[in-house]
């Protein structure tokens, strides 16, 4: 039987895209006939304290020779060291969302202690695999991976059912992702603010737990801006439940910095929801014209036109409609993705 060992940071059921991502790989690596142990290495990546990165060296020190082992990028780009010892005993495999070092909100100093240690660590790597193509270059510029050591595969998008289009006053707005300085709510809510005079609600659903600073920063800016009774901060929430939320609103707005692919982007495209999005070279690929509005990263005039035409145009939000459900029928689904990635595992264990 095929066999693999999938090393992760956290919690696994962490409702988050990366974590979802970890999730439904290996959901469909199990169905493909794989036998996938499962390693946690403890809590507190990318800056696990002593203790814990010990811990997690160790594990993967007790892996016997040979052993095909996976290891979210999360945890992999800041073990240079575990990584460096055990490339020629184990297959290291490093699953890399998105560049450690290009987070948003790190001092210089991080950034730059990030970008060494994940260079190190992917020396390390039989190979890299990335979420979008975009993440590919930058892995390969950044590292300086060789092409041929990357592959990419890029999340699933599983088509629910078709979403019913009940015109409703106020228009709804969704957003979802952690609330972190990454995911641009603080630009959100600065664009939203001067929008106050249409008539529309946002629910924000993502987790608070990440960087507690950023996530009270962006509710005291909610009060600040006087959107209190404009918006709900709902928190993480369980994918069976996030569904309802994709179904019931009018359109997806999320102001990305930076993002390695954005699933959420293309799930809400999947339930047929207009898009509003930035995050770069990834995002700007995912997002095809007729489909969504791409702002660029931290500019709120282009965020706030976006939201405006969106929110007092119901022509042009059923348009995009249209063309999201339609863009979103050409993704691939979760099967693809976990196929390509079982070809790919079975390539390096060769």
């Amino acid at each position: 039987m095929k066999s693999l060992c999938f090393a992760y940071p956290g919690d696994l059921e962490t409702p988050t895209g990366g974590y979802g991502y970890d999730r439904q790989i290996i959901a469909g690596l199990k169905r493909d006939g794989w036998k996938v142990d499962l390693l946690p290495l403890g809590d507190g990546f990318p800056f696990p304290d002593d203790q814990t990165l010990a811990t997690a060296r160790k594990r993967l020190n007790d892996l016997p020779g040979g052993r095909l082992v996976v290891v979210d990028g999360l945890a992999f780009g800041v073990m240079p060291d575990a990584a460096i010892e055990l490339k020629d005993r184990l297959k290291l495999v490093a699953l890399v969302h998105h560049p450690l070092c290009r987070e948003n909100g790190l001092s210089n100093a991080q950034a730059h202690t990030l970008e060494s240690s994940e260079r190190a660590a992917l020396s390390g790597a039989s190979h890299v695999i990335v979420t979008s193509p975009a993440t590919g270059d930058q892995v390969s510029d950044l590292f300086e991976i060789q092409k041929k050591k990357i592959s990419v595969v890029l999340p699933g998008t599983d088509l629910p059912a078709p979403r019913q289009k009940n015109e409703q006053t106020p228009v709804r707005l969704l957003a979802v992702g952690t609330l972190v300085y990454r995911k641009g709510y603080d630009l959100l809510l600065m664009a939203l603010s001067r929008l106050k005079q249409f008539d529309w609600q946002l629910d924000i659903v993502g987790g608070l737990e990440a960087d507690p600073a950023c996530a009270n920063e962006i509710q005291r800016l909610a009060q600040d801006f006087g959107l209190e009774e404009r918006l709900v901060f709902h928190g993480a929430i369980p994918s069976d439940e996030l569904k309802n939320f994709y179904q019931s609103a009018d359109v997806f707005v999320l102001a990305s910095r930076y993002e390695g692919y954005g699933m959420a982007y293309t799930e809400a495209m999947a339930h047929g929801l207009a898009v509003i999005g930035s995050g770069g070279g990834a995002v700007r690929d995912t997002l095809p014209q007729g489909a969504a509005l791409y702002c660029p990263p931290d500019d709120i005039t282009s965020l706030q036109s976006a939201l405006e035409s969106l929110i007092t145009d119901r022509d042009l939000r059923q348009k995009l409609s249209v063309g999201a459900r339609q863009a979103a029928e050409k993704l691939p689904g979760w099967h693809d993705a976990s196929e390509r990635f079982s070809q790919i595992l079975q390539r390096v264990s060769e």
